[in-house]
């Protein structure tokens, strides 16, 4: 386990030195590490613990981050490491997120062996996934760094939460980003994420002024975020702070970790949430974890005709040029297009980077 200094620290009158990555500041005496559980205080100052670590690497299709318009079709080299910021109780990749143990870390490789790998295997793009980047930034954003100098873009997959200053450091290094917007209500995020729905919200309106292409997700979860009151009043949320072009995915819950109790979403519920986003005026609205082409697919604006038809991860037609326009009326799509769709289809292959 390789640890580094970070910089996203100040110490305080007490004795006790704070973290400030993400909103929760942990404050840690010698030894302690923060929520996230990678980021300790050694001496006077706060280290990562998990540099050049991961829990895998696998090459995935680039709409299962979900990104439906940044190079579409394309492989990605994903990759995470163990810990999270925050605490979901319905978390989907809990084995990582939660993780404490060493063992989770089997896999080492630095920034450079990375972007070598990523270029071997044809990859587009690297995604830092599976658990946030935002409690390993430093990791992240020195892959980023070494994946861009041979011409391969960083995607971060991250719920939002943290601080501005570093926020604003670590996205000078991204290309894109899916954010995870928990729920549209203070009590959710408090009660089942232990975190705080302000300072996502404020992410999110902090990429809206970056050159960082991005785009939301929300997981639906019965009885609990999935409400028509609550649906609306985060679309409408969504159109006037982020406008109607940023692609919004709603993706189906199934039972994990601490909400096994809890039946799984029904196709009806994401067919009813993606209707009131469109009744707001939201244009690429998403479904997700379910075979739905409508609901997947990407319709022009310009001409209503469905130019990207996808089912689940796979593509099933692209009438779309190779700079984004509708290539029956001319109508420009917003996000990342560069050249033909890639062939990569649904799927999903364990890599060694060595």
């Amino acid at each position: 386990m390789a640890t580094v200094p970070t910089v996203h620290w100040h110490r305080l009158a007490d004795g006790r030195v704070q973290c400030d990555v993400c909103p929760r500041n942990c404050r840690l005496h010698e030894g302690q590490r923060g929520f996230c559980f990678v980021r300790e205080r050694v001496g006077d100052e706060i280290v990562l613990t998990t540099y050049g670590r991961s829990s895998g690497f696998c090459v995935d299709p680039i709409e299962k981050k979900p990104l439906n318009h940044f190079l579409p079709g394309t492989p990605v080299l994903s990759f995470g490491t163990a810990g999270c910021n925050l605490g979901c109780r319905f978390c989907q990749n809990w084995d990582i997120s939660k993780s404490r143990e060493i063992d989770t870390l089997a896999a080492a490789a630095g920034p450079e062996e990375l972007a070598v790998a990523a270029e071997r295997l044809g990859c587009r793009s690297i995604a830092f996934t599976y658990n946030d980047p935002v409690i390993f930034m430093e990791y992240a954003m020195d892959v980023a760094d070494a994946c861009r100098a041979r011409g391969i873009k960083a995607v971060a997959v991250s719920a939002g939460y943290m601080n501005p200053a570093p926020r604003e450091e670590f996205y000078r290094h991204i290309d894109a980003a899916n954010i995870d917007l928990k729920a549209f209500s203070e009590h959710f995020y408090e009660k089942i994420t232990f975190a705080r729905l302000d300072a996502v919200l404020d992410t999110l309106e902090y990429l809206r002024g970056t050159e960082v292409w991005f785009e939301v997700t929300t997981l639906l979860i019965p009885g609990r975020n999935d409400s028509d009151d609550e649906l609306r009043r985060q679309c409408d949320w969504f159109a006037e702070h982020l406008g109607p072009d940023v692609p919004l995915h709603f993706s189906a819950f199934h039972p994990d970790f601490k909400m096994r109790d809890v039946p799984r979403t029904t196709p009806e519920t994401l067919t009813r949430a993606r209707k009131i986003a469109l009744d707001a005026g939201l244009r690429y609205v998403y479904t997700g974890n379910v075979h739905d082409p409508e609901g997947q697919s990407t319709r022009c604006p310009g001409c209503d005709t469905a130019v990207i038809v996808r089912d689940w991860y796979d593509l099933r037609s692209y009438d779309v040029t190779g700079d984004g326009h509708c290539l029956h009326c001319g109508h420009a799509l917003p996000g990342v297009f560069d050249g033909p769709a890639g062939r990569w289809g649904r799927r999903r292959l364990p890599v060694s980077v060595r």
